[in-house]
């Protein structure tokens, strides 16, 4: 079964091989790529916390933190990997990976905190615990090529989502976690299945559940 990759291609690699692993063959299809906003180091004196939603704040973080780290928290088992890779613990991730879920879950009280995540971030943690907000990268819709053939597409992020759906096809697709999926079907993106996990090994499994049903 032929599916559509449409990570960013430093991101792909992992997905494509998890795919190949349980026989599907991937096609890899960027929608997005990912641009820091170098701004400048990430200063992080006087914070109680810093909070980091995706793999890409994770590495702006690791790469221009200044001062002392506080404490961590992460949303998503993938974001945590991603802060471990460069030596940074996470000491709260919710057992929810949403924003609602960190803001339900969060030791209180807060202290000073910082967010850093995508320019276009939904703000709702940042207002609710509250915490300051800092844009550390950006995506950017990439210039599409005819789409490849294949059964079914995954969507790992709302911008991805927003892309594919300017393409119109008809594809069926899986998503990553429900902000993707509520920006797919508000798109008119036929999802057909959600990520019980907010990782590759969540799209993969996801994947060949509709594939087992898809044949039976």
């Amino acid at each position: 079964m032929r599916v559509i990759v449409t990570r960013p291609f430093r991101q792909a690699e992992p997905l494509v091989a998890a795919l190949r692993s349980q026989d599907f063959e991937p096609v890899v299809f960027p929608l997005i790529e990912i641009e820091p906003i170098d701004d400048g180091p990430i200063d992080l004196a006087g914070y109680d916390w810093v909070i980091v939603t995706s793999a890409n704040g994770a590495l702006e973080l690791a790469r221009r933190r200044q001062g002392a780290l506080p404490r961590v928290a992460a949303i998503g088992d993938a974001t945590g990997a991603a802060l471990a890779e460069h030596g940074i613990t996470s000491e709260f991730v919710p057992s929810v990976a949403s924003q609602e879920g960190l803001v339900d879950e969060f030791p209180r009280p807060v202290g000073r905190a910082l967010f850093v995540g995508a320019e276009t971030a939904r703000r709702f943690l940042a207002e609710q615990l509250p915490a300051e907000f800092r844009a550390v990268y950006r995506t950017r819709e990439l210039p599409q090529a005819p789409i490849p053939a294949g059964e079914i597409v995954l969507l790992a992020s709302p911008s991805a989502a927003h892309a594919w759906a300017k393409l119109g096809s008809r594809l069926p697709a899986i998503t990553i976690g429900p902000q993707t999926t509520a920006a797919a079907r508000d798109a008119g993106i036929d999802v057909v299945a959600e990520a019980e996990t907010q990782d590759v090994q969540g799209l993969v499994d996801s994947a060949a559940a509709w594939r087992a049903s898809s044949r039976s």
